[in-house]
């Protein structure tokens, strides 16, 4: 070994130890383990967040057009009042903050 351009001689039972080369084995076989495992976690949950990121646009979409029918019943209830005993429950109440 070279250091500070001075050879420096390590006994040969340091530099090849198999307590030494078995953990560090059995540690890298852990952590790339654990990045599959993270790795899969990641792609499954993104496929979910994707799945579920189209249900919240079909919900929001649905209540986009839900709104719009309220409204026009509401324009409607205006000009025959025989209709809002029906669309007494439906009406916006305030959020409560």
């Amino acid at each position: 070994m070279d250091i500070c351009r001075q050879s420096a001689k390590f006994a040969a039972s340091v530099m090849k130890c198999e307590t030494t080369n078995t953990v560090l084995s059995w540690v890298l076989a852990v952590l790339v383990l654990a990045g599959v495992l993270f790795a899969l976690r990641t792609i499954i949950r993104t496929r979910e967040l994707r799945t579920m990121q189209g249900q919240a646009i079909a919900c929001q979409a649905s209540m986009n057009h839900l709104n719009i029918l309220l409204n026009e019943a509401v324009q409607y209830g205006k000009a025959h009042p025989d209709i809002n005993h029906i669309l007494q429950p439906f009406e916006a109440k305030p959020v409560a903050r």
